[in-house]
């Protein structure tokens, strides 16, 4: 079994900026694509950001310059860096990761960590 554990969460003034880590478990093989997603109230969720196993990154353009994806292949490891954070970027912020379980692929989500951007 598979989990994505989330920490970095929490309260910023705007401007602040904070580090999300997400580590999975379990008996992985690989981890293909890696990402963030944030729901805020009453909205969907939606991607923040990506990054595959190889580095290549992907952002929505609201947190392009602001937010940095990275990850840690050998520790099944990956971040998000909020610089210059906005209020309109509090919400509940999801990692999620394709996971190759062998012989299977895997859609894995995190139990998700909320971080409040106040004016």
């Amino acid at each position: 079994q598979v989990q994505l554990v989330e920490s970095g969460g929490g309260l910023v003034q705007a401007g602040g900026s904070l580090r999300l880590s997400c580590v999975a478990s379990g008996s992985i093989f690989r981890i293909n694509v890696m990402g963030w997603y944030r729901q805020a109230p009453g909205k969907q969720r939606e991607l923040v950001a990506t990054i595959t196993f190889g580095g290549r990154t992907n952002y929505i353009d609201s947190v392009k310059g602001r937010f940095t994806v990275f990850r840690d292949n050998a520790k099944n490891t990956v971040y998000l860096q909020m610089n210059s954070l906005k209020p309109e970027d509090t919400a509940v912020y999801y990692c999620n990761a394709a996971v190759i379980v062998v012989p299977r692929e895997y859609d894995i989500w995190g139990q998700g960590t909320q971080v409040t951007v106040s004016s």
